[in-house]
């Protein structure tokens, strides 16, 4: 099959290029789309109570709680004043009057409750609720925002609430993407120029980069039409685009030089790469593929995003590099060493590279290398042990962020936290049941965190009614409709264990009337019990997966499961890093978050799914060759020294590119995707170095051949459906300068 790619790509060289420069213009031209359909949220599982509360809100009540609060503060003064009065009423009638937003409520117009006034008197709170699609209430906020937000009056306002950090995370988000790029695309340029030390070989990545890319901007654009998909997405898609195309370009160009160096025609050297280079590639992208398709058993469209970003990424890459960038290369031939830059490499012959003493070295002394290549990747990956999930709040934002310093406020300066109130909501109950509605706002206010209730019935603190208002009944119990609903009121941080206790507390109680919970700890509750249940099913997924295609490549049982454990040990590093760094805010100060005591529920999920891929593409990149050798010589000990030879300097130059790319969205100014940036790139790094220089050796040294060993039965599977290269019998036809290319067969150990 692969023989015969490598052969159209060669006779159709043109076809190919023309296109796929079709392809690039259509994708740039409609993939800039995909901004405007992408969404901010997708962290909830949308069969929950939690979610099935907040539609019961949305139908009858406009949403319910209140999700913008404006911080109206008058510098030392009372709000009290009368000119402040009537200063702060204009304000509210000023935000109602903008479009799309509902339910405005202000300190004045509710009678001054003390609820909505700071401990100290000078600030006032301003509530309403934005309503509509996405895109309508993102036009509302920066409206607000714009019209209100700053100095009015005798008052400093700043915008907050969940709609107002969602905005500012989207915005945030989008001046990110640009900072990553401005600082990852140059060093990966200059890197690329010492790895190839030609201008023209080091732009072919980024020509496959840019198919990735672009195409996989289209088909978010796309998908986001017909369903819901994260904006977050576009991380990976940018991260893992480059990164992918630069793997993939490096095995592809560094085999065609490697083949040009042979002695063999440009034609043949095509064809010889695709099928031995492309093969590699194949099942490096099928695995990586796989890896991140497991995320679509997940109910979070949060998690889904990234599986429609991961494999149209990944897929977009495996056909640049083996439709276009042979294509380019049949075209170009031998001036894909054209802009020399730097004095030539002297070729090194086999068996004196680095990397073939390390292997050497580390397999005279397996037992004591490997037990304490895995004691150093367990003691790091200790931290995980205590990992405490929660869910992105105000605080994943930098200090710099209005919403954020809204909340700062909210938090600190009033004695409920009515920012994060949250709604339970009762469905067939009207307004003739007025004592069970009383009753159960009673009982829920006297609950351990519970600050006051409001309800239908009035507001209720330590079980007694302290205010009741005409507006109760119209605020809380919808017109024609047997439902209502109590706004409970917290006085802590609700992201909290806390917070996931109080909801698991509200639902287990007896109350005269069936409650549904709503809100931020209520969807944690409900999120991780999604994740919990799905897990299983994606760690099914990409274990039986990578099994079949790994030996596929290698006709092996043994290789496929060490790669697993292997890979599985090296993740160990990065996700004791997440918990050390970012849930204890060790080194905060230095990468400029703000540490919650908590780790995202979903992003441990994703970043496994991410980085077990990637650490699969590595495994790939090195078994590939181990097999070659080993189908060559026979030999167990240096097929594993010379392919780890072949290999690693690629694996080395693609690992730090990758890690590169991923540490530019370390400059993310949202918390996780700072962590997610952070923690792939030492992913990477670690499977790269320990993995791949110590343990890999180690352990095929120690299995010997049984490394190659299969039952008949699945040895006569793999001679007829296994992964083989192709016969190899092009002519190697001497050209004028093949010597010339020798030297360039140092970029591929």
């Amino acid at each position: 099959m692969l023989t015969r790619l490598g052969r159209f790509t060669v006779r159709r060289r043109r076809l190919v290029l023309s296109f796929t420069v079709l392809f690039l213009v259509v994708a740039a031209v409609l993939g800039g789309g995909a901004f405007g359909v992408l969404k901010t949220a997708g962290f909830d599982d949308p069969g929950s109570e939690s979610v099935r509360a907040q539609e019961l809100l949305d139908e009858h009540f406009a949403g319910g709680e209140p999700n913008v609060v404006l911080v109206l503060t008058a510098d030392g003064r009372s709000v009290d004043d009368a000119d402040l009065v009537a200063e702060g009423e204009a304000i509210a009638a000023r935000l109602d009057a903008i479009e799309g937003v509902e339910q405005v409520a202000s300190y004045w117009s509710l009678g001054s409750p003390p609820p909505l006034r700071s401990n100290d008197g000078d600030t006032a709170l301003v509530l309403a609720r934005v309503t509509g699609d996405d895109a309508a209430i993102d036009e509302a906020v920066t409206a607000i925002d714009g019209e209100l937000a700053g100095q009015q009056g005798g008052f400093e306002v700043l915008l907050g609430g969940q709609q107002a950090v969602f905005a500012d995370i989207g915005h945030t988000i989008e001046g990110d993407l640009l900072r990553a790029e401005l600082i990852a695309i140059p060093l990966t340029l200059m890197l690329l120029l010492f790895v190839f030390r030609g201008v023209v070989a080091a732009s072919l990545p980024l020509f496959v980069g840019l198919i990735a890319v672009f195409g996989t901007f289209l088909s978010l654009f796309v998908i986001g039409s017909v369903t819901d998909v994260s904006i977050y997405a576009i991380n990976l898609t940018t991260a893992l685009g480059l990164g992918l195309a630069i793997d993939y370009s490096l095995f592809i160009v560094s085999r065609f030089r490697e083949e040009l160096a042979a002695g063999r025609s440009v034609e043949a050297a095509v064809v010889r790469t695709v099928e031995t280079a492309g093969k590699t590639v194949l099942i490096s992208a099928l695995t990586v593929a796989v890896s991140l398709s497991a995320l679509l058993v997940f109910p979070l469209y949060f998690l889904r995003s990234f599986a429609y970003a991961g494999v149209a990424v990944v897929l977009l890459a495996l056909a640049g590099s083996l439709l276009a960038l042979p294509a380019l290369l049949a075209v170009l031939g031998t001036r894909v060493n054209a802009l020399r830059i730097g004095r030539r490499r002297e070729a090194r012959p086999d068996h004196e590279g680095l990397w073939h003493r390390i292997a050497v070295f580390v397999m005279r002394r397996p037992v004591p290398i490997a037990a304490t290549a895995v004691a150093v990747l367990l003691l790091l990956g200790a931290p995980f042990l205590r990992v405490s999930f929660g869910a992105p709040d105000d605080r994943v934002l930098p200090t710099s962020a209005g919403s954020r310093q809204a909340s700062e406020i909210l938090r600190a300066d009033f004695s409920g936290n009515t920012a994060e109130s949250f709604g339970v909501v009762a469905d067939g109950v009207g307004a003739g049941r007025i004592d069970d509605i009383a009753a159960s706002a009673a009982t829920i206010s006297v609950m351990p965190g519970v600050d006051r209730v409001d309800s239908a019935a009035g507001t209720f603190v330590a079980g007694e009614l302290v205010a009741t208002s005409p507006a109760d009944a119209r605020f809380f119990a919808a017109d024609g409709a047997e439902i209502t609903w109590m706004s409970v009121v917290p006085d802590f941080a609700v992201v909290s264990e806390q917070g996931e206790q109080l909801v698991d507390d509200i639902r287990a109680l007896d109350l005269p009337i069936d409650v549904a919970v709503q809100g931020s700890a209520a969807s944690l509750v409900d999120t991780k019990a999604a994740i919990r249940d799905a897990l299983p099913w994606a760690l099914t997924i990409i274990v039986v997966a990578t099994l079949v295609l790994l030996f596929l490549l290698a006709g092996s049982l043994l290789v496929p499961i060490k790669a697993l454990v292997l890979n599985a040990l090296s993740l160990t590093a990065t996700f004791g890093a997440m918990v050390w760094v970012f849930q204890d805010g060790n080194l905060s100060e230095l990468l400029g978050f703000t540490a919650t005591g908590t780790l995202e529920a979903s992003m441990p999920i994703l970043m496994f799914c991410v980085a077990f891929g990637l650490s699969m593409d590595y495994e790939v990149f090195l078994l590939s060759r181990i097999k070659e050798e080993h189908d060559r010589t026979g030999d167990n000990e240096a097929a594993v020294a010379l392919g780890l030879e072949r290999t690693g300097s690629i694996v080395t130059a693609a690992a730090a590119l990758l890690a590169i790319t991923f540490f530019a969205f370390g400059t993310s100014g949202v918390s996780f995707i700072k962590m997610f940036g952070i923690g792939l790139g030492i992913a990477v790094l670690m499977d790269a170095t320990i993995v791949r220089a110590f343990l890999v050796p180690a352990f095929m040294r120690l299995a010997g051949n049984a490394n190659w060993w299969a039952p008949a039965p699945l040895r006569r599977f793999h001679d007829r459906f296994g992964l083989k290269e192709g016969d190899g019998h092009d002519p190697v036809v001497p050209q004028a300068g093949a010597d010339d290319h020798r030297e360039l067969v140092g970029a591929g150990r």
